[in-house]
C-alpha cells in the first residue's frame, strides 16, 4: 500500500506537469491531444492503483475472520472500518463496551454497500490474564475459527524510570504483554491445527529503540517484539503468519491515557502524538504490512528509521543522543 501510495503521488505529478506544459504551450494548439493523454494517463494511472488496492482488500480479505483489540478509538477504530468494508466477518474487542457498539454502528451506517457482516462486540481487559483467555475463547466459539488476530490494545506510560513503582511495571508489562499473549495463545493452537492463521501484533517503535521517560511502555514493547521474532521462526512451516508492525506517534488518545510514574493518568496530549501521522494512514499501512505478509514493518518518519538504524550500527552514538535527550528533558512529563 505504501508503494501505492508513492505511485499515486507519481499520478498526481503527471496531472501537474501536464498543467505545466499546458501553460507553456497555451499559442501552439499541435500539443492539445499530447496534453489530453498525458492527464487522462495520470488520472487513469492514480485510479487504477486506487481500485487495485481496494479490489487486493475485497478479494484477499472478505470473508476473513479478524479478531481485533483495542477496538474502540484510535488506530483500532480506523481499522475496524477497512476490514468491514473489505467484508471480513469482525470481533471487536475492547474494555470500553459502549465505545465499541458506537464503533459497530458507525461502520455499518458508512459502509452499507459491503458484504453483511454485523460486527460481533466482546469486553476484553487486558489487565486480567484470566479474563484476557476468556474473551479469546468466546471469540474463538462465534464462528469457530479465527483467521487473523490483530493484536491492537495497549497503554503508554511517561515518567523517570528511578520513580516508576513496580506495580506501575507490572502493569504495563501485563497489559502491553503479558495480556497480549493471553490472547494470542488462546487462539494460536487453532491456527496451528487448521494449518492456517495470521497473527499481526501493533508494537511502536520503541519495541525497536528505548528513549528516556519511556522505560515501562519501550520494555513491554521490546518484550512483544522479542516473543513474535522468536514464535514467527517457530510457527513458519505450520501455516501461521507472524507481523509485528512498529508506528511511530500517532494522533490518538494513547498520551492521554498513559499512566505516570506513580500509576496516575496522565491525561495530556502531547505534542509528538499531536503531530504524529493520521489513524486512516497508520491503518493503510497496517493493512499494508497484513496484506503482503511482511515479518515486520516499521511505520515511522525518517528520523525515527534512522535512529533505529544507528541503534544497531553505532549504539554507542545512539547513546550519547539519548544522554543529551535526558538532560534537555526532552519527553520528561511536566516539560
Amino acid at each position: 500500500m505504501r508503494l501505492c501510495h508513492m505511485l499515486g503521488r507519481a499520478g498526481y505529478i503527471f496531472i501537474f506537469l501536464a498543467m505545466v506544459l499546458s501553460i507553456l504551450a497555451s499559442r501552439s494548439s499541435k500539443f492539445c491531444w499530447f496534453q489530453a493523454i498525458l492527464v487522462l494517463s495520470g488520472m487513469a494511472w492514480l485510479y487504477a492503483l486506487r481500485m487495485k488496492d481496494k479490489w487486493k482488500r475485497i478479494f484477499e480479505l472478505e470473508g476473513k475472520v479478524v479478531v481485533l483489540t483495542g477496538a474502540s478509538s484510535g488506530l483500532g477504530e480506523a481499522l475496524a472500518h477497512r476490514l468491514y468494508a473489505a467484508g471480513c466477518r469482525l470481533i471487536l474487542l475492547s474494555r470500553r463496551v459502549d465505545q465499541l457498539e458506537r464503533v459497530k454502528q458507525e461502520v455499518m451506517m458508512a459502509h452499507r454497500r459491503a458484504t453483511v457482516y454485523p460486527p460481533v462486540v466482546l469486553e476484553l481487559d487486558l489487565a486480567q490474564t484470566q479474563s484476557a483467555q476468556q474473551a479469546a475463547r468466546a471469540a474463538l466459539a462465534v464462528f469457530g475459527h479465527v483467521d487473523i488476530l490483530i493484536s491492537n490494545a495497549g497503554i503508554s506510560y511517561r515518567g523517570e524510570a528511578s520513580e516508576t513503582t513496580p506495580s506501575v511495571d507490572a502493569q504495563l508489562m501485563q497489559v502491553n504483554y503479558l495480556g497480549q499473549l493471553a490472547v494470542l495463545k488462546t487462539l494460536l493452537p487453532s491456527m496451528l491445527e487448521r494449518r492456517a492463521g495470521h497473527l499481526l501484533c501493533v508494537s511502536s517503535v520503541q519495541g525497536r529503540i528505548a528513549i528516556p521517560y519511556r522505560s515501562a511502555y519501550a520494555a513491554s514493547k521490546h518484550a512483544l517484539q522479542a516473543f513474535c521474532d522468536s514464535l514467527r521462526a517457530e510457527v513458519a512451516d505450520r501455516g501461521v503468519l507472524v507481523t509485528v508492525v512498529s508506528p511511530s506517534y500517532i494522533r490518538t488518545e494513547l498520551s492521554r491515557n498513559a499512566v505516570t510514574a506513580t500509576g496516575d493518568a496522565y491525561n495530556k496530549l502531547d505534542a509528538t502524538t499531536a503531530s504524529g501521522m493520521s489513524t486512516d494512514e497508520a491503518a493503510d499501512r497496517v493493512l499494508d504490512a497484513l496484506l503482503h505478509h511482511r515479518p515486520e514493518t516499521l511505520i515511522s518518519p525518517l528520523k525515527d528509521r534512522l535512529a533505529v538504524l544507528l541503534r544497531h550500527l553505532v549504539p554507542s552514538v545512539f547513546f550519547w543522543l539519548m544522554e543529551r535527550r535526558a538532560r534537555a528533558g526532552t519527553g520528561r512529563p511536566g516539560r
